[in-house]
C-alpha cells in the first residue's frame, strides 16, 4: 500500500475531515525557507538574441532554421546586478532592481536538414516593488525562477537567431528561518505495494522509523 492505497490510517498527509484541532500533539520547530513577497511577471518580447553555443552535432551546414527555444531543464535563473532601495515613505518596502538570466536550448534545423541543438541565454532586467523585511541576523535574500518559450524566430548572423518568446518570471523575497508549528506528529508510513513476484522480508526492524523523546513531566532543575 502506501498513503493512498488501501490506507485508512488517520495518521496520514491529506485532506481534513472533521475538526482540524482533533489529533494536534505539539508544537514542531521547523527549518524552513519563509517567503516573504513574491510577484510573477509574464511578458512577450520580440527581439531576442539568442547568441548559440555549444552546437550539437558540431559543425552544422549554414544556414540554420529555427525551430524552437525553451529554458534548459535542469538549470535555474541566476541573478545579477541586485540593487534594494527602500522606500522613504515605507520602509518596510523596497524597490528590487535586478537582471535575471535564463539558461535557454535552442532547437534548430541545418541545411541539410540534419536538426541539432545548441545553448544560449537570455537576460532579463526587473524592476519591481516588494515587501523587504528589516535586517536581521538571518540575511534576507532574492530569488527568481525563469521561464522562456520561442517557437517564432529567424537565422540573423553566425549561429545567431533573433526571436519572440514567452517570459515568465518569478521573484521571491526568502529568508531560512526557525517557524514554531502546529504538528499531528509523525506520519504512519504504510508498506509499499508489492507485486505478486516480490516477496516481503521475513525479519523485523526494531528500531524506529523516527527519532522519538520522551515528554518530561518535571522539568530539570539547574
Amino acid at each position: 500500500m502506501s498513503f493512498y492505497i488501501n490506507n485508512t490510517n488517520q495518521n496520514k498527509p491529506g485532506p481534513i475531515c472533521g475538526n482540524a484541532l482533533n489529533g494536534l500533539c505539539e508544537k514542531v520547530l521547523i527549518e524552513t525557507t519563509k517567503v516573504f513577497d513574491a510577484c510573477v511577471s509574464q511578458t512577450t518580447d520580440t527581439g531576442v538574441v539568442l547568441q548559440v553555443t555549444n552546437l550539437t552535432p558540431a559543425s552544422p551546414a549554414l544556414p540554420l532554421t529555427f525551430i524552437s527555444a525553451e529554458n534548459t531543464p535542469g538549470q535555474s535563473a541566476t541573478i545579477s546586478n541586485l540593487v534594494i532601495e527602500r522606500l522613504e515613505t515605507a520602509p518596510n518596502y523596497a524597490n528590487v532592481s535586478l537582471d535575471v538570466t535564463i539558461p535557454v536550448t535552442v532547437f534548430y534545423r541545418d541545411n541539410n536538414g540534419v536538426l541539432g541543438q545548441g545553448t544560449s541565454s537570455v537576460t532579463i532586467s526587473k524592476n519591481v516593488i516588494l515587501f523587504v523585511p528589516q535586517p536581521a541576523a538571518t540575511p534576507v535574500n532574492i530569488t527568481a525562477m525563469g521561464i522562456f518559450s520561442s517557437t517564432i524566430g529567424s537565422y540573423t548572423a553566425e549561429n545567431t537567431f533573433t526571436v519572440t518568446g514567452c517570459i515568465e518570471i518569478v521573484l521571491k523575497v526568502v529568508a531560512v528561518v526557525d517557524v514554531l508549528v502546529p504538528s499531528y506528529g509523525y506520519p504512519v508510513i504504510p508498506p509499499c505495494q508489492v507485486s505478486p513476484t516480490q516477496s516481503a522480508c521475513p525479519g523485523t526492524f526494531e528500531q524506529p522509523l523516527y527519532p522519538t523523546a520522551t515528554n518530561n513531566v518535571q522539568m530539570p532543575r539547574f
